[in-house]
C-alpha cells in the first residue's frame, strides 16, 4: 500500500455528495443508494429521535469497529469513510483484500443531533466522549451495545480537531493527530496499547512524505470517562484519529484525503499482522501544542499603546440558515512571538482599526480591518 496508489484511488472513489464541514444524516442518506455491499441498518435513535446508522461490510475474521461524529461538528472522517465505502464497492485488490480479511462495522454519525446543529455536544448538552462510564445518553448506549455485540478486535475512534494545534512547539500545523489512549492511571504500555501505537507509527511513516512534520500525538493523560480510554481498558487496541488543518483547507477536503489514506493504512497494518516490537516509533511523533491562530496581524499600533502588538483572530464556526460560516473573532492582542497564523498580515507599524474607525477589542466579530487606508478581508 503506497501513497501514489492511494491518492489515485481517492480521486476515483471520492464521494461527490459529501463536501465541506456541515455533514448530517440527510447528507449520508443520499449516499446509501450507491452502496450495494454494506449491510445498512439503524441501531436506534438519538435524543431527538434521529436514526443512528450502522454499515457492516466484509466477511473476514478480523473485526474492526469504527465510529465518526461522536462530536457532531467533526465531520471530516465521515466523508473519508464514505470514500472508503466507495472503494469497497470496486473490485480493486485493496478492496478485495480488506473485505476478505476483515469485517468492518461503522457508525458514520454517532451524534446526529449534534451534526444537525453543528455542535460538539448532543441534544442533552452532553459530550458523548465523556460519557463512557455513566453511559447516560441514548447515543452512548448504542455504541456500547454495539461494542458488546460485535466484540471488535480493534477500534478506530474518528474525530476532528481545531485549527489551533501544532505538531510540537513548532510552526508545523498538526494536519493529523493520533493517540493510543491510556487504560489506567499509570499509563502502562500494555500489549493492546503497544499494538495501537505500532499502527499509528506505521501510518505516520507512510504520511510523512505527504505532510512532513505535520502529524502530532496527543497527551495520553488517563480519563476513564473517555470512550477510547474505556475501550482500551477492556483490552482492545483503540486508536484515536484526529483530522486537523491543512493550508487554505477550511472545508477539509485535503484532510479528508489524508484521513482516507490513514484509515486504509491502519487497516492494512492490522491485516499484515501488527508487530508490537515496533511501538517505540510512536514516541517519535511530536506531542501536540497550541501554537496557531487562524490569522495574526503582526506589528500593529493599537489604541494609543506605544509598543507594537500582534492581533490574533480565530474563526468561530457558526451555522447560519443551514450554512456554515467562519466568523472572524479577535482572540488576543499582545506580542505573539511563539505563535503562528495560518494567514499572517504585516501591519508595518500602522494603526489597525475597524472599517468604522473603531479600535479593536478582544471578542469583536470583525470581517474587515483597515491598515494604512487599505481594507483587508479577514474572511476564510
Amino acid at each position: 500500500m503506497n501513497l501514489e496508489l492511494l491518492n489515485r484511488l481517492f480521486v476515483e472513489v471520492k464521494t461527490p455528495e459529501l463536501f465541506g464541514r456541515y455533514i448530517t444524516n440527510s447528507d449520508i442518506e443520499k449516499c446509501f443508494g450507491n452502496l450495494l455491499k454494506p449491510q445498512i441498518s439503524s441501531l436506534g435513535y438519538s435524543v431527538e429521535k434521529r436514526p443512528i446508522y450502522s454499515l457492516k461490510i466484509g466477511n473476514g475474521p478480523i473485526k474492526i469497529l469504527l465510529w465518526s461524529q461522536m462530536h457532531g461538528n467533526e465531520s471530516t472522517s465521515t466523508k473519508a469513510l464514505f470514500d472508503c465505502f466507495n472503494l469497497f464497492e470496486t473490485e480493486h485488490e485493496i478492496s478485495k483484500l480488506i473485505l476478505e480479511q476483515c469485517t468492518l462495522v461503522v457508525i458514520p454519525i454517532l451524534n446526529p443531533d449534534g451534526a444537525k446543529c453543528f455542535t460538539r455536544i448532543n441534544a442533552n448538552e452532553i459530550d458523548l466522549n465523556r460519557d463512557a462510564q455513566n453511559v447516560s445518553q441514548p447515543e452512548s448506549k448504542i455504541l456500547r451495545q454495539l461494542y458488546i455485540d460485535f466484540k471488535p478486535d480493534y477500534c478506530f475512534n474518528l474525530h476532528g480537531q481545531r485549527t489551533i494545534f501544532s505538531a510540537g512547539e513548532t510552526e508545523n500545523v498538526a494536519t493529523l493527530s493520533f493517540l493510543s489512549p491510556a487504560q489506567d492511571q499509570g499509563r502502562q504500555l500494555t500489549t493492546n496499547r503497544k499494538a495501537a501505537m505500532t499502527i499509528i507509527a506505521e501510518i505516520n511513516d507512510l504520511l510523512q512524505a505527504e505532510i512532513p512534520n505535520g502529524i502530532g500525538r496527543y497527551d495520553d493523560g488517563f480519563n476513564l470517562n473517555c470512550v477510547g480510554d474505556t475501550f482500551q481498558s477492556f483490552g482492545v487496541p483503540t486508536l484515536l484519529y484526529e483530522a486537523g488543518h491543512f493550508k487554505n483547507d477550511y472545508n477539509r477536503e485535503e484532510v479528508r484525503r489524508l484521513m482516507f489514506i490513514a484509515i486504509l493504512k491502519g487497516i492494512d497494518v492490522i491485516i499484515n499482522k501488527v508487530d508490537i516490537g515496533k511501538y517505540e516509533a510512536y514516541f517519535d511523533i511530536p506531542e501536540n501544542a497550541k501554537c496557531f491562530y487562524d490569522i495574526i496581524i503582526r506589528n500593529a499600533k493599537y489604541n494609543g499603546v506605544v509598543d507594537l502588538v500582534d492581533i490574533a483572530i480565530q474563526y468561530k464556526e457558526t451555522l447560519i440558515d443551514g450554512k456554515l460560516e467562519f466568523v472572524p473573532v479577535i482572540e488576543e492582542i499582545s506580542k505573539l512571538n511563539n505563535k503562528y497564523g495560518h494567514k499572517e498580515i504585516e501591519a508595518n507599524g500602522y494603526v489597525v482599526k475597524t472599517t468604522e474607525g473603531f479600535d479593536l477589542k478582544i471578542g469583536f466579530e470583525i470581517d474587515f480591518v483597515i491598515v494604512n487606508n487599505e481594507r483587508i478581508s479577514l474572511k476564510s
